[in-house]
Protein backbone atom coordinates (compact mmCIF):
# COMPACT_ATOMS: atom_id res chain seq x y z
CA UNK A 1 0.00 0.00 0.00
CA UNK A 2 1.43 3.56 -0.95
CA UNK A 3 1.17 6.21 1.86
CA UNK A 4 2.15 10.03 1.17
CA UNK A 5 5.60 11.10 1.80
CA UNK A 6 7.08 13.88 3.01
CA UNK A 7 9.22 16.12 0.83
CA UNK A 8 12.27 17.87 2.88
CA UNK A 9 12.84 20.11 1.00
CA UNK A 10 16.33 21.82 2.07
CA UNK A 11 17.19 18.92 3.68
CA UNK A 12 20.98 18.85 4.98
CA UNK A 13 23.26 16.02 6.15
CA UNK A 14 23.88 17.24 9.50
CA UNK A 15 19.76 17.28 10.40
CA UNK A 16 20.10 13.52 9.83
CA UNK A 17 24.23 12.33 10.01
CA UNK A 18 24.14 9.95 13.36
CA UNK A 19 26.21 10.98 16.07
CA UNK A 20 29.03 8.32 15.82
CA UNK A 21 29.46 9.60 11.88
CA UNK A 22 30.09 12.64 12.92
CA UNK A 23 32.50 12.14 15.33
CA UNK A 24 34.49 10.14 13.72
CA UNK A 25 33.88 12.63 10.44
CA UNK A 26 35.45 14.92 12.20
CA UNK A 27 38.31 12.74 13.10
CA UNK A 28 39.08 11.72 9.47
CA UNK A 29 39.53 15.25 8.59
CA UNK A 30 42.41 15.39 10.62
CA UNK A 31 44.41 13.68 7.73
CA UNK A 32 45.17 16.85 6.52
CA UNK A 33 45.19 17.61 2.95
CA UNK A 34 44.68 13.65 1.88
CA UNK A 35 41.00 14.42 1.01
CA UNK A 36 42.26 17.10 -1.41
CA UNK A 37 45.24 15.11 -3.15
CA UNK A 38 42.59 11.84 -3.82
CA UNK A 39 39.73 13.81 -5.29
CA UNK A 40 42.44 15.53 -7.41
CA UNK A 41 44.43 12.72 -8.48
CA UNK A 42 42.69 9.69 -8.52
CA UNK A 43 39.00 11.44 -9.59
CA UNK A 44 39.00 12.24 -13.36
CA UNK A 45 40.58 8.85 -14.19
CA UNK A 46 38.33 6.90 -11.45
CA UNK A 47 35.23 8.37 -12.92
CA UNK A 48 35.94 8.26 -16.69
CA UNK A 49 36.66 4.42 -15.83
CA UNK A 50 33.85 3.52 -13.80
CA UNK A 51 31.72 5.61 -16.45
CA UNK A 52 32.90 3.59 -19.10
CA UNK A 53 32.52 0.55 -17.59
CA UNK A 54 28.57 0.99 -15.90
CA UNK A 55 27.88 1.91 -20.04
CA UNK A 56 29.59 -1.47 -21.29
CA UNK A 57 27.96 -3.53 -18.84
CA UNK A 58 25.55 -2.80 -17.02
CA UNK A 59 21.74 -1.29 -17.74
CA UNK A 60 21.12 2.18 -17.48
CA UNK A 61 17.86 2.89 -15.86
CA UNK A 62 15.73 5.58 -16.82
CA UNK A 63 12.02 6.76 -18.06
CA UNK A 64 12.36 4.20 -21.06
CA UNK A 65 14.44 1.32 -19.39
CA UNK A 66 13.58 -0.55 -15.89
CA UNK A 67 10.94 3.04 -15.19
CA UNK A 68 9.50 1.49 -12.16
CA UNK A 69 12.87 1.80 -10.56
CA UNK A 70 13.62 5.27 -12.31
CA UNK A 71 10.64 6.16 -10.64
CA UNK A 72 11.90 5.15 -7.04
CA UNK A 73 14.86 6.82 -7.65
CA UNK A 74 13.44 10.34 -8.69
CA UNK A 75 11.07 9.79 -5.92
CA UNK A 76 13.75 8.83 -3.14
CA UNK A 77 15.84 12.00 -4.31
CA UNK A 78 12.97 14.24 -4.56
CA UNK A 79 12.29 13.59 -0.56
CA UNK A 80 15.99 13.92 0.32
CA UNK A 81 16.66 17.02 -1.88
CA UNK A 82 19.02 15.68 -4.23
CA UNK A 83 19.82 16.13 -7.42
CA UNK A 84 19.37 12.34 -9.46
CA UNK A 85 22.50 10.12 -10.22
CA UNK A 86 22.70 7.56 -12.70
CA UNK A 87 21.16 4.24 -11.73
CA UNK A 88 22.43 1.58 -12.75
CA UNK A 89 21.42 -2.55 -13.12
CA UNK A 90 24.35 -4.87 -12.99
CA UNK A 91 24.41 -8.90 -13.30
CA UNK A 92 25.62 -10.37 -9.79
CA UNK A 93 24.51 -13.61 -8.06
CA UNK A 94 25.80 -11.41 -4.38
CA UNK A 95 22.83 -8.97 -3.33
CA UNK A 96 24.69 -6.02 -2.91
CA UNK A 97 24.30 -2.05 -4.31
CA UNK A 98 27.13 0.44 -4.24
CA UNK A 99 27.62 4.14 -5.21
CA UNK A 100 30.60 6.26 -6.40
CA UNK A 101 31.21 10.08 -6.67
CA UNK A 102 34.62 11.13 -6.38
CA UNK A 103 33.93 14.91 -7.29
CA UNK A 104 30.20 14.94 -7.95
CA UNK A 105 30.54 15.25 -11.76
CA UNK A 106 29.13 11.68 -12.41
CA UNK A 107 27.80 10.08 -9.49
CA UNK A 108 26.35 6.64 -9.64
CA UNK A 109 24.57 4.15 -7.85
CA UNK A 110 24.99 0.13 -8.90
CA UNK A 111 22.46 -2.35 -7.79
CA UNK A 112 22.42 -5.95 -8.71
CA UNK A 113 20.09 -8.21 -9.97
CA UNK A 114 19.92 -10.69 -6.95
CA UNK A 115 19.46 -7.60 -4.69
CA UNK A 116 16.37 -6.83 -6.65
CA UNK A 117 15.17 -10.18 -7.27
CA UNK A 118 15.35 -10.32 -3.32
CA UNK A 119 13.48 -7.11 -2.03
CA UNK A 120 9.87 -5.57 -2.54
CA UNK A 121 9.80 -2.02 -4.55
CA UNK A 122 9.45 -0.29 -1.26
CA UNK A 123 12.38 -2.52 -0.37
CA UNK A 124 14.40 -1.54 -3.05
CA UNK A 125 13.80 2.45 -2.66
CA UNK A 126 15.00 1.61 0.81
CA UNK A 127 18.25 0.40 -0.93
CA UNK A 128 18.30 3.40 -3.74
CA UNK A 129 17.87 5.84 -1.03
CA UNK A 130 20.69 4.40 1.72
CA UNK A 131 22.76 4.76 -1.45
CA UNK A 132 21.82 8.57 -1.98
CA UNK A 133 22.61 9.19 1.86
CA UNK A 134 26.48 8.51 0.98
CA UNK A 135 26.15 11.32 -1.85
CA UNK A 136 24.25 13.85 0.32
CA UNK A 137 27.03 13.57 2.88
CA UNK A 138 29.67 13.19 0.36
CA UNK A 139 31.18 10.36 2.14
CA UNK A 140 32.39 9.31 -1.21
CA UNK A 141 36.24 10.81 -0.80
CA UNK A 142 37.04 9.71 2.84
CA UNK A 143 35.42 5.76 1.28
CA UNK A 144 38.03 6.30 -1.21
CA UNK A 145 40.72 7.18 1.40
CA UNK A 146 39.53 4.37 3.69
CA UNK A 147 39.80 1.47 0.56
CA UNK A 148 43.39 3.08 0.18
CA UNK A 149 44.47 2.71 3.72
CA UNK A 150 42.72 -0.97 4.12
CA UNK A 151 45.07 -2.02 1.35
CA UNK A 152 48.39 0.13 2.53
CA UNK A 153 47.71 -1.73 6.29
CA UNK A 154 48.40 -5.20 4.51
CA UNK A 155 50.96 -4.19 2.48
CA UNK A 156 53.71 -2.15 4.47
CA UNK A 157 56.15 -3.62 6.73
CA UNK A 158 57.62 -2.99 9.96
CA UNK A 159 56.99 1.06 10.88
CA UNK A 160 54.92 1.66 7.90
CA UNK A 161 53.00 -0.82 8.75
CA UNK A 162 52.25 -0.05 11.77
CA UNK A 163 50.72 3.38 11.05
CA UNK A 164 48.63 2.42 8.65
CA UNK A 165 47.41 -0.18 10.79
CA UNK A 166 46.32 2.52 12.87
CA UNK A 167 44.93 4.84 10.22
CA UNK A 168 43.54 1.48 9.39
CA UNK A 169 41.51 1.31 12.28
CA UNK A 170 40.44 4.62 12.20
CA UNK A 171 38.85 4.22 8.92
CA UNK A 172 37.00 1.04 9.51
CA UNK A 173 35.53 2.60 12.46
CA UNK A 174 34.67 5.60 10.62
CA UNK A 175 33.03 3.48 8.15
CA UNK A 176 30.74 1.73 10.12
CA UNK A 177 29.71 4.70 11.71
CA UNK A 178 28.84 6.52 7.91
CA UNK A 179 26.34 3.17 7.14
CA UNK A 180 24.44 4.22 10.67
CA UNK A 181 23.68 7.53 8.46
CA UNK A 182 22.59 6.20 5.24
CA UNK A 183 20.25 3.70 6.87
CA UNK A 184 18.49 7.18 8.30
CA UNK A 185 18.65 8.58 4.98
CA UNK A 186 16.64 5.16 3.76
CA UNK A 187 13.90 5.76 6.49
CA UNK A 188 13.41 9.54 5.31
CA UNK A 189 12.93 8.55 1.82
CA UNK A 190 10.94 5.65 2.68
CA UNK A 191 8.96 6.60 6.01
CA UNK A 192 8.41 3.29 7.56
CA UNK A 193 11.11 1.76 9.33
CA UNK A 194 9.61 -1.58 8.99
CA UNK A 195 10.88 -1.79 5.49
CA UNK A 196 14.10 -0.44 6.03
CA UNK A 197 14.97 -3.25 8.77
CA UNK A 198 13.20 -5.56 6.22
CA UNK A 199 15.64 -4.97 4.00
CA UNK A 200 18.66 -5.52 6.61
CA UNK A 201 16.69 -8.87 7.39
CA UNK A 202 16.92 -10.30 3.65
CA UNK A 203 20.78 -9.02 3.84
CA UNK A 204 20.98 -11.21 6.83
CA UNK A 205 19.31 -14.68 6.06
CA UNK A 206 16.97 -14.24 2.85
CA UNK A 207 16.67 -15.62 -0.25
CA UNK A 208 13.75 -14.86 -3.28
CA UNK A 209 12.17 -18.09 -1.47
CA UNK A 210 12.74 -17.60 1.92
CA UNK A 211 11.99 -14.04 2.32
CA UNK A 212 7.83 -14.20 2.31
CA UNK A 213 8.61 -16.60 5.29
CA UNK A 214 10.38 -14.02 7.53
CA UNK A 215 9.47 -13.20 10.41
CA UNK A 216 10.49 -8.93 10.81
CA UNK A 217 9.43 -9.22 14.80
CA UNK A 218 11.92 -11.90 15.58
CA UNK A 219 14.36 -10.33 14.33
CA UNK A 220 14.15 -6.87 16.02
CA UNK A 221 13.68 -9.55 18.69
CA UNK A 222 17.31 -10.73 17.77
CA UNK A 223 18.81 -7.60 18.00
CA UNK A 224 17.63 -7.08 21.80
CA UNK A 225 19.58 -10.15 22.43
CA UNK A 226 22.88 -9.13 20.85
CA UNK A 227 22.07 -6.41 23.41
CA UNK A 228 22.25 -8.27 26.56
CA UNK A 229 25.49 -10.24 25.29
CA UNK A 230 27.18 -6.66 26.45
CA UNK A 231 25.58 -7.17 29.93
CA UNK A 232 29.48 -8.67 30.78
CA UNK A 233 32.38 -7.44 30.28
CA UNK A 234 33.67 -11.12 28.61
CA UNK A 235 30.77 -10.60 25.74
CA UNK A 236 31.62 -6.70 25.15
CA UNK A 237 35.11 -7.99 24.78
CA UNK A 238 33.54 -10.62 21.70
CA UNK A 239 31.48 -8.19 20.34
CA UNK A 240 34.55 -5.47 19.89
CA UNK A 241 36.58 -8.37 18.50
CA UNK A 242 34.16 -9.38 16.07
CA UNK A 243 33.19 -5.91 14.59
CA UNK A 244 36.65 -4.58 14.66
CA UNK A 245 37.26 -5.70 11.22
CA UNK A 246 33.93 -5.49 9.45
CA UNK A 247 33.09 -2.76 7.02
CA UNK A 248 29.60 -2.60 8.31
CA UNK A 249 27.86 -2.75 11.42
CA UNK A 250 26.21 -5.99 11.98
CA UNK A 251 22.55 -6.07 10.42
CA UNK A 252 20.54 -6.86 13.86
CA UNK A 253 22.52 -3.37 15.24
CA UNK A 254 21.87 -1.71 12.28
CA UNK A 255 17.82 -2.80 12.76
CA UNK A 256 18.02 -1.92 16.08
CA UNK A 257 19.00 1.77 15.64
CA UNK A 258 17.04 2.54 12.80
CA UNK A 259 14.02 1.34 15.05
CA UNK A 260 15.13 3.48 17.72
CA UNK A 261 15.71 6.59 15.37
CA UNK A 262 12.28 6.25 14.15
CA UNK A 263 11.19 6.58 17.98
CA UNK A 264 13.18 9.92 18.05
CA UNK A 265 11.64 13.54 18.61
CA UNK A 266 14.51 14.18 16.10
CA UNK A 267 13.12 11.73 12.98
CA UNK A 268 9.70 13.01 14.21
CA UNK A 269 10.88 16.79 14.04
CA UNK A 270 12.11 16.27 10.49
CA UNK A 271 9.05 14.89 8.99
CA UNK A 272 6.69 17.73 10.87
CA UNK A 273 8.93 20.18 9.40
CA UNK A 274 9.27 18.86 6.03
CA UNK A 275 8.87 21.67 3.95
CA UNK A 276 11.94 23.70 5.24
CA UNK A 277 13.92 25.73 3.63
CA UNK A 278 17.59 26.66 3.47
CA UNK A 279 20.51 28.51 1.40
CA UNK A 280 22.61 26.31 0.28
CA UNK A 281 22.00 23.47 -1.19
CA UNK A 282 23.68 19.76 -0.80
CA UNK A 283 25.57 18.32 -3.66
CA UNK A 284 26.45 14.64 -4.46
CA UNK A 285 30.22 14.57 -3.97
CA UNK A 286 31.39 11.25 -2.67
CA UNK A 287 33.84 6.51 -3.61
CA UNK A 288 32.73 3.52 -3.55
CA UNK A 289 30.50 2.60 -0.97
CA UNK A 290 28.33 -0.86 -0.23
CA UNK A 291 24.97 -1.36 1.14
Amino acid sequence: MYFPKTPLIGLKADQFRHPLDLEATQAIKQLSGLDVMVRNLLGPVAEQFFYLENIAASVLVGEKQLPQLHKLLLEACQILDLEPPQLYVRQHPVPNAYTFAMRGKQPFIVMHTSLIDLLVPEEIQAVIAHELGHLKCEHGVYLTIANLIVLAAGQLPNWGGIVAQGMREQMLRWLRCAEFTCDRAALLATQNPKVVSSVLMKLAGGSPTLAPQLNLEAFLAQARAYDNISNNELGEMLKQAQTSTLTHPVPVLRAREIDRWASSKEYQLLLQNGEMVYTGKASPKGGWRNW
